[in-house]
């Protein structure tokens, strides 16, 4: 009786172990390398046509670190641990945190329609609904002037209706200017006077606030995503490509299994993004052949540089190229050979 009762004892604690190493949340964030995945599933244009390669977005892994994940993320390669409060903000939540992404995923995405519809020469209308205030730097001139959700209407007496029109606008002002920023808050149109600061990294003069412009896009024909709960901005560049490969009849795969990253813009400028060598890895992982790389410019240190050096540790065959835009990766891969079976 006294050893069945040791042996309870035992187990019990054996269970409570367990679980506090697989559940427990210590105070720091693990990424890690994710997987790459069909994007055929994930973007479906209507009567698209087919490939006979596939496009690929990769992602990264990441999650509250446990004892266990901790241990493990000392031990591997790729693996990064962060402090939480570097990953999530103060105040904010795992849950708000992850929605956020979702957005910024669909913003990649609505951007991506674009530049893939207006290369493949297909029907496209974008409506400028306006521009919002998405943050306010702190010491910054706007700071008890502007709030997040304002939406501007004009500057100076001049209609704002894209980001672009208003960063156009301040451009050629100087440190020390100031400017009428008209603008809508709870239907209540209200205008402010905002001096102008100097940027604390570029020789420009800024307000200090971050935009989004307000975009409704309409397309023909139409483009459905199931992209579920991945979040995020990096994978606007894969998007754009395989939405303009199901789009034309030429299959720009050529055969070949691609991947990809970087955010893209509405004008078709790639991105740079984070995590760029665990997503090599990744890629590498699933066979992947070509890996578009976000080339900034390229400057020391580009996501390049740090892909191309990853794909040189890890001995992997996948061709790294190099990328500033979504022109250069489509001539890439138009440029490209078909793929020929061993």
């Amino acid at each position: 009786m006294k050893q069945n009762k040791r042996y309870f004892i035992v187990f019990a604690v054996v269970v409570v172990l367990a679980f506090f190493l697989a559940q427990y949340r210590l105070p720091y964030y693990i990424y890690q390398p994710g997987s790459a995945d069909d994007l055929n599933p994930v973007v479906q244009v209507q009567d698209g046509f087919k490939s006979d390669g596939e496009m690929h977005l990769v992602t990264v892994s990441g999650g509250p670190a446990t004892p266990i994940r901790y241990v493990i993320a000392k031990i591997l390669p790729y693996h990064e641990i962060y402090d939480i409060e570097d990953i999530l903000p103060e105040g904010v939540s795992q849950n708000e945190y992850h929605h956020a992404q979702l957005q910024v995923m669909e913003s990649s995405q609505e951007a991506a329609q674009v530049v893939a519809y207006q290369a493949a020469g297909k029907d496209i209308t974008i409506n400028y609904d306006g521009v919002y205030v998405m943050s306010v730097g702190q010491d910054m001139p706007a700071e008890g002037k502007l709030e997040i959700g304002d939406r501007i209407i004009e500057v100076n007496g001049k209609e704002i209706k894209k980001s672009e029109e208003l960063i156009d606008l301040i451009a050629p002002l100087k440190v020390g200017d100031s400017v009428e920023v008209t603008f809508e808050r709870k239907n209540k149109k209200m205008t402010k006077t905002v001096s102008l600061q100097k940027h604390p990294e570029e020789d420009r003069a800024i307000m200090g606030i971050g935009l989004v412009t307000d975009r409704s896009v309409k397309v023909d024909p139409a483009v459905n995503f199931k992209s579920g709960e991945i979040g995020g901005p990096s994978a606007g560049l894969m998007f754009s490509l395989e939405i303009y490969d199901q789009l034309t009849e030429s299959d720009i795969t050529k055969g070949y299994q691609v991947a990809g990253t970087g955010e893209i813009s509405y004008e078709g400028k790639v991105g740079r993004i984070g995590g760029i060598d665990k997503k090599v890895v990744a890629s590498d992982e699933e066979g992947i052949e070509i890996f578009f790389a976000p080339n900034e410019g390229g400057k020391e240190g580009s996501n390049y540089e740090v892909a191309k050096k990853t794909a040189e540790d890890i001995g992997t065959d996948m061709k790294i190229v190099p990328v500033d835009t979504f022109d250069e990766a489509l001539q890439y891969l138009k440029d490209l050979d078909p793929k020929t079976e061993d």
